[in-house]
C-alpha cells in the first residue's frame, strides 16, 4: 500500500492515544498536533450567550456532581472495553507531538503548511475554522461519536437512548467541512450499549467501533476508492445535558 503523509490534529486524552496507536503500525503519521484545552471562563461565557445562564449552570453542575463520580466508578468498565476491543491508550511519543494553543491558531496553520500533509485526521478538537480548512490542500477526516446528521454535537449515543432511538446510536466517519458535524459521510456503525454502560462508557464503545471504520477509511483514501454520501435528513445539534435533564432521564427513562 502506498505511504502517504498523515497528520493527526487532536485534543488531549485517551481517544487521541487510541486513534494514534490504531493507525501508526500501518500508516505514516508524520506529526500529531495537540491543542490546549480552551480557557474555561471564555468557554462558559460563550456558551451562556448561546444557551442562557440557567442551562449552562445546569451543565456545569452536571459535570461536577455527576460526571466526575460516574467516571470514578466506571474505571473497571472502561478497562474491560479497552481490553476486549484491543484499544491501546499508550502515550504518543513526545517526539511526534507539536503543541499549539488552538487548532485554529496561526501556529497550527504554519505547521500544516510546512508539513504539507496528504490527509489530516481530526480527533476531539474544537470546531475547525475556515482559515485552516481553506488554506490546507488536503482532506480532513473526523470520527464523530454520533450518527449524523441526526445526532450532531456531543454525546450521540446518550441522546439517542434518551430519544428511544437505538437505531441511531452509533458512530460516524466523515469529511470535515465548516459546519458542526455536517461533512459528507464516509461510514457509520450502530453501537448498542448494555445495562452496565453509562454516560462515561458510551463514547468508548463508539470509539471502539469508530477506530475500525477509520482504519478502513484511511486505506480506501490511499487506494483512491473511498466513497462518501451527503449528510442529509433530520439534523439536530446536541449539547451536554444539564443535571436536571440527566436526573429526569435517569429516574423516568433509566438512561444512565
Amino acid at each position: 500500500m502506498e505511504k502517504i503523509k498523515i497528520v493527526l490534529i487532536a485534543g488531549k486524552g485517551d481517544s487521541t492515544n487510541i486513534v494514534y496507536n490504531a493507525l501508526i503500525n500501518k500508516h505514516n503519521i508524520e506529526t500529531v498536533i495537540i491543542e490546549d484545552g480552551e480557557d474555561m471562563i471564555r468557554f462558559i461565557k460563550r456558551r451562556i450567550r448561546r444557551l442562557g445562564i440557567f442551562t449552562v449552570l445546569g451543565q456545569v453542575a452536571f459535570q461536577i456532581l455527576i460526571v466526575k463520580p460516574l467516571a470514578f466508578f466506571s474505571k473497571k468498565k472502561i478497562e474491560s472495553i479497552l481490553f476486549h476491543n484491543n484499544l491501546n491508550v499508550s502515550p504518543i511519543p513526545e517526539k511526534r507531538i507539536l503543541y499549539v494553543s488552538s487548532i485554529n491558531s496561526d501556529d497550527t496553520l504554519f505547521h500544516l503548511q510546512k508539513i504539507q500533509p496528504d490527509l489530516i485526521i481530526v480527533n476531539g478538537t474544537r470546531i475547525i475554522s475556515k482559515k485552516i480548512l481553506n488554506n490546507i490542500a488536503c482532506k480532513f477526516i473526523n470520527t464523530h461519536v454520533g450518527i449524523t446528521p441526526k445526532y450532531r454535537g456531543v454525546h450521540g449515543t446518550y441522546w439517542a437512548l434518551v430519544n428511544n432511538d437505538i437505531e441511531n446510536s452509533g458512530v460516524t466517519i466523515h469529511f470535515v467541512d465548516s459546519g458542526i458535524d455536517t461533512g459528507n459521510v464516509i461510514a457509520q456503525a450502530q453501537v448498542i450499549p448494555n445495562s452496565s454502560d453509562n454516560f462515561i462508557t458510551y463514547p468508548y464503545l463508539q470509539l471502539a467501533a469508530g477506530v475500525n471504520l477509520l482504519q478502513t477509511a484511511v486505506d480506501d483514501f490511499i487506494n483512491k476508492n473511498i466513497t462518501e454520501r451527503l449528510s442529509v435528513g433530520e439534523s439536530n445539534l446536541y449539547y451536554h445535558p444539564t443535571i436536571f435533564q440527566y436526573l429526569y432521564y435517569r429516574i423516568f427513562k433509566r438512561i444512565k
